[in-house]
């Protein structure tokens, strides 16, 4: 049975603007049109509406007064406003009496229209879910809160320092060691390293191995916002502290009250805004945009940058005085590339969870697939892992994941140790010209089979050889492929 398509109500005095709307959204939605605000509230009283998408110029009401009158009548029906005018007094009056979510300008883009009724839509469905709990937390308190007190214990169980996926020689034992005997202490922790290699994963095992494990974690990329709205995210607003504040609204610091706040590239926060940090970081106070009243917070702060804070220090972009209060204890997280012997592990534990989320499952991983990933750099660290291996298991065709899975610019990696025997047998100068010649065609020979997975025509191709020319230099140097398994390693939490 297929699912039905979200509703919503154009409403428009022109039926040419209608029919353009009904034709572009049909396919999307559930449209139902009105050509005039009487015509408009009859359908909403005799359908489920979860847009209403209003003109704001019509002869008798303006959209925002009809808007206005659907708040009052169906609050939960997200209203948003089309015009081919953009006066700001009428935006604002949109914004703060119909309580609008969405102000679209003519001319609009059919896509554009589109995301933005979805996003509603979703915001619509978001704002049920929330009632629905809210609902049953009454009804229900102490069975809720015996679920909650559950879901807490299976969070703690999870972010551990036993939690972070290595083998038992990893360089991650010491990281893991610092994690476990930081976590219990109350000073603020400022986690560094490159994007991807699990900074968040770090801090919230800080969080569930300290005293504030049963209170809240909030987390903030302080790189994805503007000042003005970063700043209302962390500290809140008042109503009317700018334009599209319709209301109250608790920031981060407040929520995480008593318990720990997560800020993501805090290395990205610009210079007013790392002033207004410090304060609270100094107070322990926070004033709310538009608020003359400051209110008391009590909270870890864990911060996380892929920048050298301290450069940015020297170089005048970030403030002293704000770095020392953030890194009372400074974790530092390794790349990928400096932890390949974890690669194994991390790819076992990764390619469970992906079967789990795609509902696909394979026996496993090769050896041959398994050498390849460990021979590429990894940029994108363990992001970058993990949406190889998606990849691969989305390709599969087959009971096990192989090396011509993998994507091209990994399997044309290099191996460490084939980088290493070309320093050496161009840095060996004892050796015969015929003797280097040697071992450099025979390093040659075999970086070339290992990229092209053993492939003998491809490989034969590459070099300009014949097979049997490729195949009598193979035996002259004793090169053969190693027999290629299954890997189903158990995953290792050290």
């Amino acid at each position: 049975m297929s699912k039905p398509l979200p509703s919503i109500l154009i409403i428009d005095d022109e039926a040419r603007s209608i029919e353009t709307l009904e034709r572009i959204l049909h396919e999307h939605f559930d449209v139902h049109t009105a050509i005039s605000a009487k015509d408009a509230l009859v359908i909403l009283e005799r359908e489920w509406i979860q847009v209403v998408l209003c003109d704001q110029r019509m002869p008798e009401i303006t959209g925002v007064e009809l808007c206005e009158q659907i708040r009052e009548s169906w609050p939960e029906t997200i209203r948003m406003i089309i015009s081919g005018y953009t006066d700001s007094e009428d935006i604002i009056n949109a914004i703060n009496k119909g309580g609008i979510y969405q102000y679209i300008s003519k001319p609009w883009h059919p896509d554009d229209v589109i995301l933005k009724l979805k996003n509603a839509v979703e915001l619509f469905n978001l704002h049920r879910k929330n009632e629905r709990l809210s609902i049953e937390l009454k009804l229900q308190p102490k069975t809720l809160k015996e679920a909650i007190d559950v879901q807490r214990k299976v969070l703690q169980t999870h972010h551990t320092w036993e939690g972070i996926v290595r083998s038992p020689d990893s360089i991650m034992n010491q990281t893991c060691d610092t994690v476990k005997q930081v976590a219990p202490f109350d000073v603020s922790v400022l986690i560094t390293g490159e994007s991807g290699t699990g900074k968040e994963l770090c801090a919230r095992a800080l969080h569930y191995n300290s005293l504030r494990q049963n209170e809240p974690f909030v987390a903030e990329n302080c790189g994805a916002l503007p000042d003005e709205l970063l700043e209302s995210e962390l500290f809140g607003h008042k109503r009317g502290a700018f334009t599209g504040a319709v209301e109250d609204r608790i920031g981060l610091f407040e929520s995480a009250d008593e318990g720990t706040i997560f800020l993501d590239e805090i290395g990205d926060i610009t210079p007013a805004l790392q002033l207004k940090l410090l304060r609270v970081l100094q107070e322990k106070e926070i004033r709310p945009l538009g608020s003359n009243k400051r209110r008391p917070v009590d909270v870890r702060i864990i911060a996380a940058t892929n920048r050298d804070l301290q450069e940015e220090v020297r170089q005048g972009r970030f403030r002293q005085d704000l770095f020392y209060r953030l890194a009372t204890f400074t974790i530092k997280l390794p790349p990928l590339r400096d932890r390949l012997e974890d690669i194994p592990y991390l790819t076992a534990y990764l390619l469970e969870q992906t079967m789990g989320e795609l509902g696909k499952r394979v026996e496993g991983i090769t050896t041959e697939a398994i050498e390849c990933l460990q021979n590429y750099q990894w940029p994108g660290n363990v992001r970058e892992l993990q949406n190889e291996i998606k990849r691969m298991l989305v390709l599969a065709q087959n009971d096990k994941l192989e090396a011509n899975l993998i994507s091209p610019h990994v399997l044309r990696a290099t191996p460490d140790d084939m980088r290493q025997d070309m320093k050496l047998v161009n840095s060996d100068s004892q050796a015969t010209l015929k003797s280097r010649i040697e071992q450099l065609e025979s390093r040659i020979l075999k970086e070339t089979l290992v990229r092209h997975r053993w492939n003998k025509t491809r490989a034969s191709e590459e070099l300009g050889l014949s097979r049997v020319g490729l195949r009598s230099k193979l035996e002259r140097y004793g090169l053969e492929q190693a027999d290629q398994e299954v890997v189903q390693l158990p995953v290792n939490r050290a």
